[in-house]
C-alpha cells in the first residue's frame, strides 16, 4: 500500500468504507509528514495536532458505525489563515495584522467540519494576501516544494506548498487574481477558482473567492460538493444549487468541443517559451481527441490590466493607512512601496478610472468567452522564480505584471482552473489554465478531468524532507 500520507482523498474515503483504512492512522502518517517537511517548507501556521487527532478518532467510529456525515468524514483538510477559524487568529499575513483569536468559524471551515474532514490546521499567506509570493513579515519564506530554493507563488502559498509535499489530500486556498490558480501552477497541483459566488466566504469582496487545491482533479472535485452553495454570511454567494461535483465528473468527450486558445495576453510580463510550448502540447492533445481548437486574440489592454494595478494599490494602501507608525514599521517594505508610491496621490478620479477599467475587462472576458466552450491559456508567463522574491520581477512599482491571465476572470466572475500539464526543462511545474462560461464550474473540472487523462506522465511528487 502507498503511504498513507500520499492517498487521494477518494482512495481515503473507499478504504475508510471498507475497514481498510483509519482516520486516525491516517491523520497521524500526515502529522508525520508535516513533521519531517515543515522544518524546510514552512508551509503550515498552525498545526491542530490534538484536536485533528480528536476529530480522527470521532470520524473512525462513525465510519464504523456505517454513519460517515460525508464521502469525505476523516480526510485531512488545511485551510488558508484568512479562511477564519474559530479559536485561532488571522493576522492576513502580515505582523501588522490583529492577532486576536476569532470568534466564529467562516463558511468554508463550517462545511467541512459539518462534513466531518479532519481539519489538520492553517496554511501560510504573504503580508496582506496581495503578493504572488511565499513571502510574509509574519509567517516568514514558504518555499517551492519541487526546489527549495524557489517560490511556491501566492497568496496561498502554504496550500499550494503543502498540496505538493503530501499534507493529506485536501487544501482550500482564495483567489482575488491568480491566488489559487498561480501556486497550483507553481506547485503541480490543481487548482480551482470557482465562479464568484459559488462558495461562501466571510467577509466577501470584489473578485474574491475560495476554492480547493489538490493532487487531483476527483479530490477538488469531492471538495467542491461539500463547500459550495448559498451562505447568508457572504451577501453575495450564488443561490444553493445541490451537485454531487465527483460524480458527474465523467465522462466528457473532446469531440465537437469548441476550445478558445490564447497564447498571448499582450499585457504584463512576457511569455515564457516553456510556457508557450506546454500551452500548444495541451491544445494538440485536444485537437487529437476530436475537439476543435480556435485561436483567440487578447481582450486585456495595458490600460485594463494597470486599472487593476491601481485598484489593489488603493485598496491596500488604505488598509496601510489605518496603520500606527509601529505597524507600518512590521510590514514588509516591499507592500509598504507598493501600496504607496503612486496610491498615496491618487485622487477620487483616479480611483473611479481604476475601477471603470476592471468593468471593462470585465464585460471583454465574459464576450471573448462566449462563443466557445471553453478557453485554454496559460496560467502564469513565468517559470519559478526565486523563494525571496516577492512577484516575479521583485519590482514592487510593477508588482502585478504577472496576473495578466488569470485576474480578469475574478472580476468577470467565471470559473478557472490550473492544471499541470508537463515538466519545464529543469524539472519544474508548469500548468495550463482552464475558462469557463459564467457559473459552469462543473464544465471547468470535467474539461480538466479530460485533460488529466490525456497529459503526458507527471513526475514523482517531491519529497522536501530528503531533498533539503
Amino acid at each position: 500500500m502507498s503511504q498513507l500520507d500520499q492517498l487521494s482523498a477518494h482512495e481515503l474515503s473507499a478504504g475508510f468504507a471498507a475497514g481498510a483504512l483509519s482516520p486516525v492512522e491516517v491523520t497521524e502518517a500526515v502529522l508525520r509528514r508535516i513533521d519531517a517537511c515543515e522544518p524546510h517548507l514552512n508551509a503550515m501556521y498552525r498545526v491542530h495536532r490534538e484536536t485533528a487527532l480528536a476529530q480522527a478518532h470521532q470520524s473512525l467510529v462513525r465510519w464504523r458505525d456505517r454513519a460517515p456525515l460525508s464521502p469525505i468524514d476523516g480526510v485531512p483538510v488545511t485551510l488558508k489563515e484568512n479562511l477564519y477559524t474559530s479559536g485561532d487568529p488571522a493576522p492576513i499575513g502580515t505582523s501588522a495584522g490583529d492577532r486576536t483569536p476569532r470568534a466564529h468559524d467562516s463558511p468554508v471551515a463550517s462545511r467541512v467540519r459539518e462534513a466531518g474532514a479532519v481539519l489538520i490546521g492553517k496554511t501560510t499567506m504573504p503580508d496582506l494576501g496581495m503578493l504572488s509570493s511565499g513571502r510574509s513579515s509574519y509567517h516568514g519564506t514558504t518555499r517551492n516544494p519541487w526546489r527549495l530554493d524557489l517560490n511556491p507563488a501566492g497568496s496561498s502559498s502554504g496550500a499550494g506548498a503543502a498540496a505538493a509535499a503530501g499534507y493529506g489530500p485536501l487544501h482550500v486556498g482564495t483567489d482575488i487574481g491568480g491566488s489559487v490558480r498561480l501556486p497550483a501552477n507553481h506547485c503541480g497541483i490543481f487548482g480551482l477558482k470557482p465562479s464568484f459566488g459559488r462558495v461562501p466566504i466571510d467577509p466577501p469582496y470584489l473578485g474574491r473567492v475560495a476554492g480547493p487545491m489538490t493532487r487531483s482533479v476527483r479530490d477538488s472535485a469531492m471538495l467542491m460538493s461539500v463547500i459550495a452553495g448559498a451562505d447568508r454570511r457572504d451577501w453575495m454567494s450564488l443561490p444553493h444549487q445541490p451537485l454531487d461535483y465527483a460524480a458527474q465528473l465523467e465522462g466528457l468527450a473532446a469531440r465537437g468541443l469548441r476550445i478558445g486558445l490564447i497564447t498571448d495576453m499582450k499585457a504584463g510580463l512576457p511569455v515564457d517559451p516553456q510556457v508557450s510550448a506546454a500551452l500548444a502540447s495541451a491544445a494538440r492533445a485536444l485537437e487529437a481527441a476530436g475537439a476543435i481548437v480556435e485561436p483567440l486574440a487578447s481582450f486585456l489592454t495595458p490600460q485594463m490590466l494597470d486599472g487593476v494595478c491601481a485598484f489593489f494599490e488603493a485598496r491596500s494602501n488604505l488598509d496601510v493607512a489605518a496603520m500606527s507608525v509601529e505597524q507600518r514599521a512590521s510590514v514588509l517594505p516591499f507592500i509598504l512601496e507598493w501600496s504607496t508610491w503612486r496610491a498615496d496621490g491618487f485622487s477620487g478620479r483616479d480611483v473611479m478610472a481604476a475601477y471603470m477599467q476592471i468593468v471593462a475587462m470585465r464585460e471583454a472576458a465574459v464576450r471573448t468567452v462566449a462563443d466557445v466552450d471553453f478557453v485554454l491559456s496559460p496560467t502564469a508567463p513565468v517559470l519559478a522564480y526565486p523563494a525571496e522574491h516577492h512577484s516575479p520581477n521583485n519590482d514592487p512599482r510593477n508588482a502585478l505584471a504577472h496576473i495578466a491571465f488569470t485576474v480578469a476572470y475574478n472580476m468577470s466572475e467565471q470559473p478557472a482552473a490550473s492544471i499541470n500539464w508537463q515538466a519545464s526543462a529543469e524539472g519544474l511545474p508548469i500548468g495550463v489554465q482552464i475558462i469557463g462560461q459564467r457559473f459552469d464550474d462543473l464544465g471547468v473540472l470535467r474539461l480538466a478531468r479530460l485533460l488529466e487523462t490525456l497529459r503526458p506522465a507527471q513526475a514523482t511528487w517531491p519529497d522536501p524532507a530528503s531533498s533539503a
